[in-house]
């Protein structure tokens, strides 16, 4: 009475679901609002020196 390749196809299963889990982090919750805090602020940085360029690059016209 053979499985065939059932324990085999388990397995590989099995390894695809644990590779997956690794993408958590390990920040707590206050931490992780702290950085979102902080990506939030470059990124509106970022985009008020873009416009101030186009603003700039429009008035040059």
């Amino acid at each position: 009475m053979s499985r065939g390749n059932q324990r085999e196809k388990a397995r590989e299963k099995n390894l695809k679901a644990e590779a997956g889990k690794g993408k958590k982090t390990n920040m707590s919750g206050s931490e992780f609002q702290k950085h979102k805090e902080d990506a939030a602020a470059i990124m509106r940085a970022k985009q008020a020196a873009a416009e101030a360029k186009k603003q700039a690059d429009g008035a040059k016209k």
